[in-house]
């Protein structure tokens, strides 16, 4: 077992303070939006050898791909660490956004590749050749903007907006009338795209469309029955004045997490997080395709390719429990699966459920990590990254020690 050293992302969204005092460090005083804790080759973790020699992660496992990913892992993803962890702290929105399927991800990435884009050039769409699925555990309450809601329910936000534009005497934008048109149509996913694709693509009229809903909004015009929706909108509004994301969030699902809940977000799942701190897993890959809520590139052709305009549930993942005090969150992905464990002082060891590699971060109090080839102690903010070879590992508290212990620990999909 490897105790291993994350690297800090800094983007301007993050909170300057929920990872530190999660972690229980000093904050460094600028944003703090994600800590990567994986083997991808942007941001690799550092790992430390028994006699203090330090190596990043993914040249630890290039070294023997067999013995620290295992059999099943190397014959089903190759000679990497299939998955990403991440403490995610979003202080104001994120991009909306959407991942690429598999096949995409490797036909885009070998397109941009001929075409001889460079690997950091801002243009790319694909920095890998991998797909992302992904999943959030919320750590504190966590709002989100996650897949499209029924058309007939966005048509009756934008027809209330009409309205209270309307009974303020002032002219409803073309735009937001050809919006409700386009929510009209019979078949679901032609009006989701069709509604979608005005808005991404409205320029200067979704800007000057905006700003009329604010003001009248402001001035106090209801909100009833889409207080929720409106009142989000505003927040976003607040972050990316006149972006086609404002309006483009009312299309979608506002999701409310409470500590201990957790989505899973499929690829072509439109989605955009807006606020909290939680525990992110994915399979490695950093491929995005934004649609607002963003400075950054917005491949519009793209995009549209890649979202899924369909309306569905919210994809939740609940909690199982086994026989072994084991709490796992399992996606239904290859790449993942999150288990949560909390000790008491006196708590029996609980088993670590794992198949093929893993990684553990602690954000509450201390616990032993026990392998039948070695242990190793983890005090809150520690992370490791365990081999396959050590299996069977158990988490056990430390002796002595008051108060509960947290961890969280990630394996592959694999066993489930």
């Amino acid at each position: 077992m490897y105790q291993i050293e994350n690297v800090l992302r800094p983007y301007a969204w993050g909170s300057t303070t929920a990872i530190a005092e999660l972690l229980g460090r000093p904050a460094s005083g600028g944003p703090e939006a994600e800590l990567w804790i994986g083997a991808h080759p942007d941001s690799p973790s550092t790992a430390f050898h028994p006699n203090g020699v330090t190596q990043s992660l993914d040249e630890l496992i290039a070294s023997n791909p067999l013995h620290h990913l295992g059999a099943a892992s190397l014959e089903e993803f190759g000679p990497r660490l299939p998955f990403l962890t991440k403490l995610l702290a979003a202080e104001q929105p994120l991009s909306l956004q959407v991942h690429p399927s598999l096949e995409q991800a490797r036909d885009g990435y070998a397109r941009e590749n001929a075409a001889g884009m460079a690997a950091g050039s801002a243009e790319r769409n694909y920095k890998d050749d991998n797909h992302k699925p992904e999943m959030i555990f919320a750590l504190t309450p966590f709002r989100a903007l996650c897949g499209f809601r029924p058309a007939a329910v966005s048509r009756s936000i934008f027809e209330h907006l009409a309205s209270v534009l309307d009974s303020a005497a002032r002219n409803v934008p073309a735009i937001i009338t050809g919006v409700i048109q386009d929510l009209g149509q019979d078949d679901e996913a032609s009006a989701l795209r069709a509604a979608f694709t005005r808005l991404i693509e409205g320029g200067d009229e979704v800007s000057a469309a905006v700003a009329d809903v604010e003001s009248v909004l402001r001035s106090g015009a209801p909100r009833e029955p889409h207080d929720e929706a409106l009142t989000a909108m505003l927040g976003i509004n607040d972050a990316f004045p006149g972006d086609p994301g404002v309006l483009i969030s009312l299309l979608l699902n506002h999701l409310s997490l409470q500590p201990g809940e957790a989505v899973y977000l499929p690829a072509g799942n439109i989605h955009a997080y807006l606020h909290g701190l939680g525990v992110e897993v994915m399979a490695a890959s950093d491929n995005v395709l934004r649609g607002g809520l963003t400075p950054k590139h917005v491949d519009v052709p793209e995009l549209l390719k890649t979202v899924r305009f369909e309306s569905l549930g919210v994809p939740r993942v609940l909690a199982e429990s086994t026989g072994l005090g084991q709490e796992l969150y399992r996606p239904p992905f290859k790449e993942f699966q999150l288990q949560r464990i909390e000790l008491g002082p006196d708590a029996s060891p609980v088993p670590l459920a794992q198949s093929g590699p893993a990684v553990v971060v602690v954000v509450a109090g201390s616990v032993v990590l026990d392998s039948p080839k070695s242990d190793l102690r983890l005090t809150r903010g520690g992370t490791a990254f365990i081999p396959e070879v050590e299996a069977p590992v158990n988490v056990h508290p430390v002796q002595g020690a008051s108060g509960t212990s947290v961890a969280f620990a990630v394996t592959t999909g694999l066993g489930n």
